[in-house]
């Protein structure tokens, strides 16, 4: 009896001591995402994960849309748009809405177009 006291207070202080320090392999560097590894926590963190994904995918999406349509007037006309607005009727019916939060910003010189945050 006395020994299976002495093993599970033995057993209880390992634990104790080990969950106490925070390993050097657990930590995360600063650019990772963040994920705190805890099972508890995990939906909140897999929302988090899936709302940058989508807004992302967003932005992505919004973006080659308008970069196919400013190419296909830059080789009917041989040059950029002066505006998005120089794509409709033509290439377009309509410009399509950037995402929410988002605008666009287009460069005639060179004919780049970006989905950046207003």
């Amino acid at each position: 009896m006395k020994r299976t006291i002495w093993a599970l207070l033995a057993v209880a202080g390992l634990l104790t001591y080990g969950c106490s320090k925070e390993s050097s392999s657990t930590k995360q560097p600063a650019n990772s995402s963040s994920s705190s590894g805890n099972p508890l926590t995990a939906p909140v963190d897999y929302l988090g994960a899936a709302a940058k994904a989508q807004q992302k995918a967003q932005k992505t999406v919004a973006g080659v849309g308008l970069a196919e349509a400013i190419n296909m007037f830059y080789a009917q006309e041989g040059r950029f748009p002066k505006d998005l607005k120089e794509l409709v009727p033509g290439q377009l019916s309509s410009i399509p809405a950037p995402p929410h939060g988002m605008k666009y910003q287009y460069d005639p010189q060179s004919g780049a177009v970006k989905v950046v945050s207003e």
